[in-house]
């Protein structure tokens, strides 16, 4: 279901019940394990979206997400090792211009994400743009600030969080974020467009085979797919 936006201007300060404090915190203790199983193998994590900014709700996701490239044999054993089961397997590109990503899913609810090329700046600062944190942070109980698919920039309190429009006020939200203007921008356009016209799907995601790497179906998928094979000529041609 697309988001519905909030109107410019539109500010909540929002109190959470009891049952949301221990759903955020069941949800921050169910990542753990996970990003445990990953780090033991030196792999750097972090949580991001509703659970990072604090405001996750009863059917919220946990989306954890590795930022730099890796041999997809290597997450997988640390899964395996920790006795973590690979529900699916598959790659997805939003676009033709954007990386391609492995996703691993974990259960219904958890799944580790990696991308098999490098990212552009906006594309790592998606993550930040929504509210990001690592294992360290995570369990000490931080919360930061990020934006929601309603455009609304969750700042947390003690008691919950405010809420706020950020369309008119990017600038100061990349700022308040750490992340450049042009991204801020970025998701604006495109949370904007996706309420006007609905989802319009990605432009890859393919399962894989229990045969196959991350690796080997991305060449067939670049093999095959000449928009895919442009986005990875990118990536050499800045090497």
């Amino acid at each position: 279901m697309t988001a519905r936006l909030t109107n410019p201007g539109d500010y909540h300060e929002v109190t959470y019940s009891s049952t949301r404090w221990m759903q955020l915190r069941r949800l921050r203790e169910n990542a753990e394990p996970t990003m445990a199983a990953l780090e033991r193998f030196h792999l750097q994590t972090t949580v991001h979206g509703s659970i990072a900014r604090g405001d996750a709700k009863q059917g919220s996701d946990i989306d954890i997400f590795i930022a730099e490239g890796q041999n997809s044999f290597l997450v997988e054993t640390a899964l395996e090792k920790a006795g973590l089961p690979l529900k699916a397997r598959f790659i997805a590109q939003a676009t033709p211009n954007y990386a391609m990503k492995a996703h691993i899913e974990i259960d219904e609810k958890t799944t580790v994400t990696f991308p098999l090329m490098e990212l552009r700046r906006v594309e790592r600062e998606f993550y930040r743009f929504g509210g990001e944190i690592g294992r360290g942070q995570l369990r000490v109980d931080l919360r930061v600030a990020g934006v929601d698919k309603r455009l609304m920039l969750i700042e947390p309190t003690s008691q919950g969080h405010v809420e706020s429009n950020i369309v008119g006020k990017e600038e100061v939200t990349a700022k308040l974020l750490g992340i450049s203007p042009e991204t801020v921008l970025n998701r604006v356009h495109a949370l904007t467009r996706r309420s006007i016209v609905g989802r319009t799907g990605i432009f890859v995601k393919r399962e894989l085979t229990t045969e196959e790497t991350f690796e080997l179906a991305m060449k067939k998928l670049v093999e095959a797919n000449p928009a895919v094979r442009r986005r990875k000529k990118v990536e050499i041609g800045k090497c």
